[in-house]
């Protein structure tokens, strides 16, 4: 009798949680699933706020100016994200610029892998205080260190 009673709160508690999906500390509910179905090693930018809107570019790797005609981001795609992700592979960060050019020597903020994504930029500021959103012109994946503390949430 144990035994039944033992697996009737097992598959109880299964279907709780089939129920009651777990939740992220993150607003965003179409970010979190654009998340969870992204493959691993990406960082993605949005038009539109929790991940909707156009996509304006995803890769592996950088991009120096997102308004050229080269790289992921082309074109139009510069100060236009109003939401981006990462799934990045290791725990690097994704650092975003709000100046182009070789260098990026402009005001930056990161997003870690920890945080995954940010479902609205209008709260977070780079590093010389700007608003974020609508403000990225390029992003190179760095050491989370080489953030020096400048976070989107």
């Amino acid at each position: 009798m144990r035994k039944i009673s033992a697996a009737l709160a097992v598959l109880g508690l299964a279907a709780l949680g089939a129920v009651v999906p777990a939740t992220t500390a993150h607003a965003g509910p179409n970010c979190d699933a654009k998340w969870n179905n992204l493959a691993p090693g990406y960082f993605v930018a949005y038009g539109g706020t929790d991940c909707y809107g156009d996509v304006l570019g995803w890769t592996e790797s950088y991009d120096t100016n997102w308004g050229n005609d080269v790289g992921p981001f082309q074109g139009g795609d510069t100060n236009q994200a109003t939401s981006i992700l990462q799934k990045g592979t290791s725990w690097m960060a994704v650092k975003i610029y709000n100046e182009t050019g070789d260098d990026w020597g402009g005001s930056y903020s990161c997003l870690t892998r920890g945080v995954l994504y940010a479902s609205d930029l209008s709260n977070d500021r780079f590093s010389s205080g700007a608003i974020v959103n609508n403000a990225i012109s390029s992003h190179k994946w760095v050491p989370q260190v080489e953030c020096f503390g400048e976070f989107v949430q």
